[in-house]
């Protein structure tokens, strides 16, 4: 069986973009969410969760967006908010303690709700930076959760087969159906069998327009996935839409 997992970041960032990913999962392709438990929309999204039990929902563990969960954590946070993603692209230094106890209160609060998270991500792939990824393995370990093929993943870990961010970029081209695009992810369904398409859909609001560096491809990026062409060519081509409990 071929596994497609069209994933949505940032669900909870705010309530535009929470509808947004859930009018992409109702009336389009999208089958996949990761949710961030410290930003405006997060209640919001979990309200909305309770109606769509078909949508998985992953954990979108963040650093670099809005404020941390806890109060004791300095090297993380600056003036109560979490640095920005610059400052993980150059030298830094970071508490791997406070890393772990801010990423574990994320994912508790999340399973507090009921949730049953599917998987673990990151915001800006933050995972994946110098002592980050080691902390994120441990909690993905522990909360025995599959994550995204978006480093180099152990063994011990499950993870789909490819990684793409093919969506955001068919968005961007502002083009509705494009066939080429489209058979280059075919053909990594097919040659890899599991494959996740990360996006970014949401609808526009003032948390969005005032926050994200996102924010008229969010709005062309839930459209795409909306396209009814999408769902035909899959079944056409045997390819299963998913998520995280599919592989």
């Amino acid at each position: 069986m071929d596994v497609l997992i069209i994933n949505a970041d940032d669900f909870g960032y705010s309530e535009g973009i929470n509808l947004g990913i859930v009018a992409a999962h109702k009336k389009g392709i999208l089958t996949s969410t990761t949710m961030l438990a410290n930003m405006p929309g997060f209640e919001h999204g979990v309200e909305l969760a309770q109606n769509y039990p078909n949508l998985g929902i992953g954990v979108h563990l963040t650093l670099t967006c809005g404020k941390p969960l806890l109060n004791d954590v300095p090297s993380i946070s600056d003036n109560d908010s979490f640095h920005s993603l610059s400052f993980y692209e150059g030298d830094f230094s970071v508490n791997p303690d406070e890393v772990y106890r801010e990423w574990r209160a994320q994912i508790e609060k999340i399973l507090l709700t009921g949730i049953k998270p599917t998987h673990l991500d990151s915001h800006h792939h933050v995972n994946s930076f110098g002592p980050m990824k080691e902390i994120f393995i441990e909690l993905a370990q522990k909360y025995n959760l599959p994550v995204r093929n978006n480093f180099d993943v152990p063994s011990c870990l499950k993870t789909t087969k490819k990684f793409s961010m093919d969506f955001d970029q068919l968005a961007d081209e502002k083009e509705i159906w494009k066939p080429i695009t489209i058979k280059n992810l075919i053909q990594d369904c097919k040659e890899y069998h599991s494959v996740e398409c990360m996006c970014h859909p949401g609808f526009i609001d003032n948390v969005v327009l005032n926050n994200s560096g996102l924010r008229d491809l969010r709005a062309h990026t839930c459209g795409e996935l909306q396209n009814e062409k999408y769902k035909e060519v899959f079944e056409e081509n045997n390819i299963v839409l998913g998520n995280y409990r599919d592989i």
